[in-house]
């Protein structure tokens, strides 16, 4: 989210080199305002989750709109070359109009009364990205930076909205139908933190609609997806 302070809105890990953003135009669903939206921490951690910041309608609505765009895949040179593990599919898109939309619709309320060195948060990083893993697919340990966004914000917090989880399905399936990114079930994609001795802090399940938040900059836990 950006702030004034702030927190970084992403639906995704941050990466220190931004990829050319996506120019083509999705139509993006309305994201209707949350009543009720309660915030967990975990573990006496700066690590939150908000159940339910996207209606299930919505999260599938921004699946369909992504891949109207199209996905780039996304590698490294790997830690041995200093960075990070990374084998997943990216599509980004500089929308601050979409940016406030999901801003407004709950988490100016629930982040009004949360101060970051003495500064509230006033809104989101208008850099949106999307993230797809395919099967085999991940994200290895890594940090996320804080992004100097300009005339006095900065951004404190990344901010993840997963778009498919928690699924529920028969067992049983129909090789005969395609299946895309909407109607597959989701199976793994846990986000793991790590603290000091390479310790696990928390492991996040995905959840379809859930947010999690995460402080990142000099305080930002070793994570992986």
């Amino acid at each position: 989210m950006e702030e004034a302070g702030t927190k970084k809105r992403k639906m995704g890990e941050r990466r220190a080199a931004d990829n050319k953003k996506a120019t083509t135009t999705a139509k993006w669903p309305v994201v209707k305002p949350k009543l009720n939206l309660q915030i967990r921490r975990l573990k006496d951690t700066d690590l939150f989750t908000v159940q339910n910041l996207f209606s299930a309608v919505e999260s599938r609505a921004f699946i369909k709109a992504a891949e109207s765009i199209g996905f780039e895949h996304q590698g490294s040179l790997g830690p041995t070359r200093g960075e990070a593990y990374r084998d997943n599919d990216r599509t980004s898109v500089n929308d601050p109009a979409l940016a406030d939309a999901i801003w407004q619709s709950g988490l100016s309320k629930l982040f009004s009364d949360i101060k970051i060195r003495g500064k509230v948060a006033v809104g989101l990083n208008p850099n949106i990205r999307f993230y797809r893993y395919k099967v085999g697919q991940r994200f290895g340990r890594h940090i996320d930076e804080s992004v100097d966004l300009g005339v006095g914000k900065r951004t404190h917090y990344t901010l993840l909205i997963y778009l498919s989880g928690g699924s529920k399905t028969n067992g049983k399936s129909d090789s005969s139908k395609q299946k895309d990114s909407v109607s597959e079930p989701l199976v793994g994609g846990e986000t793991v933190f790590y603290g000091s001795r390479n310790g696990v802090v928390a492991e996040v399940a995905p959840a379809e609609g859930m947010a999690l938040l995460h402080i990142h900059g000099d305080k930002c836990m070793l994570h992986e997806a």
